[in-house]
């Protein structure tokens, strides 16, 4: 081989030499990356892409980050506390029932004859008698939803639905966005039946949340929990700071934030007859 033909031949050597390391840098660059970071990174980017899409006329399925990041959990079972008509708390984990929705804790329907009663909360005393006479629930893991609840499909101790049942007695809608109409035939039949919210007029949760954003927030704690140990004894006895005895319900203003301290005197109640029998009046809101 000529000196030239040796000069060309070694340059030739040092560039391929010089591709291939820096490919290799790369690839340990890329390797030494955490795979929860090039996760959030590639769902990040997917995001940007799917705003842009729709932004000029086009769709894509939504992006949850929280199944990206969070871990897929076993079936959760126990004794469940009413948060609404549509999610309980089990094990300090909120759970959502998938495929339905319930009307909200502060929403309000009409009845047969045009007269407002609070149909979210009778959705939610529903859901307690029901759970209540089979326990416990369990409920296996279908997604997590954009709040980092649990999503899932859940049944009693004797294997009742509980979406199907909330839906059947008209306590809850099929929501097909979620659902794709796997309680359609539950829905026509408590139509047809006019029971519960089909017993008047009403407007469905996902519209009512849109137009009361303010208002729509997940209470912080449950309508029905257990108390005093006693489920269903769920009126909360405060006494206010200049001594006053004022009994609050599930559904009321300040409900969720009422603290029950027993050292100081303050009580559950079974029931408003037991409340007014033992000296306490009922909250204003």
């Amino acid at each position: 081989m000529s000196g030239i033909d040796r000069s060309r031949y070694d340059n030739r050597s040092d560039q391929w030499r010089r591709r291939t390391g820096a490919k290799r840098s790369r690839a340990r660059r890329w390797a030494s990356v955490p795979l929860r970071l090039v996760l959030v990174t590639v769902a990040a980017a997917s995001a940007l892409a799917t705003q842009f899409v729709m932004h000029n006329g086009g769709s894509l399925p939504e992006i949850n980050l929280q199944n990206l990041i969070k871990p897929k959990p076993v079936a959760i079972s126990g004794v469940a506390s009413v948060i609404d008509g549509d999610t309980i708390e089990m094990h300090g984990q909120r759970v959502r029932f998938n495929g339905i929705d319930a009307p909200e804790s502060a929403q309000y329907c009409d009845d047969a004859k045009g007269f407002e009663y609070p149909c979210g909360r009778r959705s939610a005393e529903a859901l307690d008698g029901f759970l209540a006479a089979s326990k416990p629930v369990q409920c296996a893991f279908v997604t997590w939803d954009r709040y980092g609840r649990f999503v899932g499909d859940c049944t009693r101790a004797d294997g009742s639905s509980v979406a199907a049942w909330m839906v059947e007695h008209g306590q809850a809608l099929d929501w097909p966005k979620y659902s794709n109409g796997a309680y359609a035939a539950q829905q026509a039949k408590a139509k047809a039946a006019k029971v519960g919210l089909w017993i008047g007029s009403f407007q469905a949760p996902w519209d009512w949340r849109a137009q009361h954003s303010d208002d729509a927030q997940t209470p912080t704690a449950p309508l029905f929990a257990t108390g005093n140990g006693n489920p269903g004894c769920n009126i909360k006895g405060n006494i206010s700071a200049s001594g006053e005895r004022i009994y609050h319900l599930p559904g009321q203003k300040y409900y969720a934030v009422t603290v029950i301290s027993q050292n100081k005197g303050e009580r559950w109640f079974c029931s408003e007859a037991e409340a007014v029998a033992a000296g306490w009046r009922r909250s204003k809101r």
